[in-house]
């Protein structure tokens, strides 16, 4: 069994239930919609199309957040290195001696001697005078200005506003369509997070918000970002741009461990299998990065452009899966990050006990039924070596837990007899072959009926434990 989850992306041009449905068995566990290349009206068919195929996918939309880009280019603009160009903020007609930008205050933000990178750090302008009207730059390299193009102004925080009105469109049209998560891009803060969540509470929307981290505020920030937060994305690609490549590996590290200590999922984002786009193998550079993520005890892995555009998507995924498969059976557990127990936190408790009695006894699974995923996610954090089996109460909580590591999720048939609850979750799990009546294993649950909270563990052969409760 996989226990890291695979977030893939797929695009308005090829959702057909057929390719989701064998990305899903190739091991894909959410859907990512990108709505930089999507509108509302063709989301509503992808959506629809993978609720087809199954209702345990998770579906994640993907906003475009903050973001600086080139404008009023009507032709590419030739420059070489060396060259001198004006970049003044606002909307007008770009030529040779002036390009404009989408953020207006650039003059007045970015000082003599910062960079100005544009389209993903191709090419790089150095800031050699500032005046109220516009910037004077020196190109580090030739190349091509392009319209519409990513500005990056590495090190210098910009005043942009958190959510564009194509963001607010999309997160309305998500809350009304009932999608699982909202990854919104660029979050530098808590109140990048509470933003969204002030759109969804109008909708009364149950909706994740993920916390993209893509720049180095988002990084400094990380401590508050995650109590706001349902989980974060490391967007490694825009990272990379803001913060010298060499740095990305330890940050990357960094925030998993931030995120597992605070019992959050984490997905690690951006050209795991670059190469797979136009090939049917990846690199081995492309294996040991994602070998790495899953070291460093990631929840789930990305996939952009190879399933979303790209000639062997099924493949890519088959890849991700192929290579978690083999790092989960040889992960030293000296390498486990120690998970901090609030005070006084019962649940908390309780999952840590429940993971410490799989690896010290012969235990098959950790069973759990919950109400809102939660006792589920902190047994996750532990990152124990068996399944753990999720009994959730609704639909959304089972594709809620589509990111959390390890976790297995599935809907309660039966929910008649509150007091039946044990049995018809295990006796569920043994029709559907996952365990049988021989297994011993840890059952944790509450005894205040649904929603009163985790309060015990139990462990005991399944026969012993879906037996007893019968006779009660």
């Amino acid at each position: 069994m996989k226990y890291t989850k695979i977030v893939a992306t797929i695009s308005d041009k090829r959702c057909d239930p057929e390719f989701i449905r064998q990305l899903y068995e190739a091991g894909m566990n959410v859907v990512r919609l990108n709505t930089a290349h999507i509108s509302p009206e063709s989301a509503i068919e992808m959506i629809k199309n993978v609720r087809s195929v199954s209702e345990d996918i998770g579906i994640l939309v993907d906003t475009k957040g903050p973001e600086i880009r080139t404008t009023g280019i009507s032709e590419p603009i030739n420059v070489k290195e060396g060259d001198i160009i004006k970049v003044k903020g606002g909307q007008g007609q770009s030529d040779n001696e002036m390009f404009f930008v989408s953020y207006e205050k650039i003059q007045h933000e970015v000082p003599v001697g910062n960079q100005i990178l544009i389209d993903d750090g191709d090419l790089s302008l150095d800031v050699i005078e500032q005046s109220e009207e516009y910037l004077t730059c020196r190109l580090g390299n030739s190349g091509q200005i392009k319209n519409k193009k990513s500005i990056n102004t590495p090190g210098v925080s910009v005043d942009l506003p958190s959510i564009s009105e194509k963001d607010v469109e999309f997160i309305e049209f998500s809350a009304k369509n009932d999608v699982d998560f909202i990854a919104h891009s660029f979050v530098r803060n808590k109140h990048d997070v509470i933003a969204v969540q002030k759109i969804l509470d109008k909708f009364n929307s149950k909706i994740k918000i993920i916390a993209k981290i893509e720049n180095l505020d988002g990084v400094n920030n990380i401590d508050e970002i995650l109590q706001y937060a349902y989980g974060i994305m490391v967007a490694r690609g825009d990272l990379g741009i803001e913060i010298p490549a060499e740095k990305i590996p330890s940050i990357q590290r960094k925030l998993i461990k931030k995120a597992v200590q605070q019992k959050k999922p984490v997905i690690i984002a951006t050209q795991m299998l670059h190469s797979m786009i136009d090939n049917p193998r990846p690199t081995r550079a492309e294996v040991g990065d994602v070998a790495t993520a899953i070291y460093d005890r990631t929840d789930a892995i990305m996939l952009s452009g190879e399933t979303a555009y790209g000639s062997y998507p099924i493949e890519a995924v088959n890849v991700m899966t192929k290579i978690a498969l083999e790092v989960e059976a040889s992960k030293d557990r000296r390498n486990d990050l120690p998970v901090p127990r609030l005070d006084n936190e019962t649940s908390a408790f309780l999952a840590e006990a429940a993971v410490l009695a799989s690896k010290e006894l012969r235990v098959s699974a950790i069973v759990t039924d919950t109400l809102t995923g939660k006792i589920a996610r902190y047994i996750a954090a532990f990152r124990g070596a068996i399944p753990v089996f999720a009994k959730c109460h609704n639909g959304r909580v089972k594709r809620e837990l589509a990111l959390s590591y390890g976790v297995f999720p599935s809907e309660i048939l039966s929910k008649k007899n509150k007091h039946k609850l044990i049995e018809t979750s295990l006796l569920d799990l043994v029709k559907r072959k996952l365990i049988t009546e021989k297994d011993t294993v840890v059952y944790v649950g509450g005894n205040f009926g649904v929603g009163g909270g985790t309060s015990f563990i139990e462990i005991a052969s399944v026969e012993q434990m879906a037996h007893s409760k019968m006779k009660h």
